[in-house]
């Protein structure tokens, strides 16, 4: 994470859906160039492994954990009715092949509140080919239990801690596709400057990272109530965001006149808040937001990006906003780009960057 105007950032370690046609609640408002070809749902007629056998009771934690551990197509057989699975631990998603979940629009994942869903790692960093993809699913009530303590030091140095990312998920080194799917009141780590993403969080992705005709509602984590990335690329496509918090405070920036303490190789002060819905971190990657509604979302006190933060660290990123709806989110602003003739985004938006285009949208304080 990065404070405002900061390029630099430090590495840190059911039933419902959006619809692939525009997000829930803004049905008339989806992107007008189309969806790229990898935000189209995975044919899953011919599954590697079907969870249950036509009945609820028989769509159960181990049998999920057993099929997903296998990689492959994961389809569920739980019978007509919505189905909700109790996820007792956290489920490890292989990063050496490449894996799909598609719950039918009838299957919810509950963390119970107590457990990150699921965890997708690979050692390396932007390497990896494989991924994740995600569709027709819900994940609720995962929540992270960070334990990596920051070093304790005075306000204003940073407090709180540096892990606990990715309340629903967590990826590193590996592709992430959502579409049609859900993700409610999942929670991240509270505190913390660099950590975030109360839903997903995603890390080292060389593929990046498409979300598609998908509703985030009600997550939180220090930054990025809904979604954090670092060095991924982040595409977001005719999806609904509202009701997000980013609950850190006071931002990210290395003063080392105000702390002498180390934490992450800087001299860090404040301890998050940027990007209520959404964040973006790391060098030379780009966000496209295209048919989106990203409403009712706060960033923390004294912190940025009610709507969106992203922060390009050699401002060689640019940030892609059409066919979007942006209204009534809360938190500090800014805009700094090298070049174009887009130089204030809006009171919604915490943004470093190469460039800014906008067209067809609405952006609260823009233009």
């Amino acid at each position: 994470m990065a404070g405002a105007g900061q390029a630099g950032a430090s590495q840190a370690g059911a039933g419902q859906t959006g619809g692939s046609t525009g997000p829930a609640g803004n049905p008339d408002g989806s992107c007008s160039a189309g969806v790229p070809a990898r935000g189209k749902p995975v044919d899953t007629s011919h599954p590697t492994t079907v969870v249950g056998t036509g009945t609820s009771a028989s769509c159960t934690f181990d049998a999920f954990n057993a099929a997903v551990a296998k990689g492959g197509i994961v389809t569920f057989d739980c019978g007509d009715a919505a189905s909700t699975i109790s996820i007792s631990a956290t489920v490890n998603v292989p990063f050496d092949k490449d894996t799909v979940i598609d719950g039918g629009s009838r299957v919810t994942l509950d963390g119970g509140n107590a457990v990150q869903i699921l965890r997708f790692y690979s050692a390396n960093f932007r390497a990896n080919e494989h991924g994740l993809t995600l569709q027709r699913i819900t994940l609720r009530h995962g929540k992270t239990t960070p334990t990596e303590a920051i070093p304790v030091a005075d306000a204003p140095c940073s407090q709180g801690f540096n892990d606990g990312e990715g309340g629903a998920l967590y990826m590193r080194d590996g592709g992430l596709t959502v579409i049609d799917s859900v993700f409610d009141e999942n929670h991240g780590a509270p505190l913390g400057p660099d950590t975030g993403g109360g839903a997903i969080y995603v890390v080292g992705s060389k593929p990046g990272v498409m979300i598609v005709g998908s509703t985030f509602t009600n997550n939180d984590a220090s930054n990025g109530g809904g979604i954090g990335c670092l060095f991924a690329e982040l595409n977001i496509y005719n999806s609904l965001f509202t009701g997000n918090k980013a609950i850190g405070h006071d931002a990210n920036n290395n003063e080392p006149s105000k702390c002498s303490a180390m934490n992450n190789g800087q001299n860090e002060t404040g301890s998050g808040g940027n990007g209520g819905p959404i964040y973006s971190d790391g060098a030379s990657v780009n966000v496209t937001l295209c048919g989106d509604k990203i409403t009712d979302n706060h960033a923390g006190v004294k912190a940025f990006g009610g709507g969106l933060f992203f922060t390009s660290n050699d401002m060689m990123g640019t940030l892609t906003i059409s066919d979007t709806t942006m209204t009534n989110n809360s938190g500090g602003s800014w805009t700094n780009v090298s070049t174009g003739s887009v130089t204030n985004v809006g009171t919604a938006v915490g943004v470093n960057a190469k460039s800014i285009s906008v067209a067809n949208s609405t952006l609260q304080g823009y233009p």
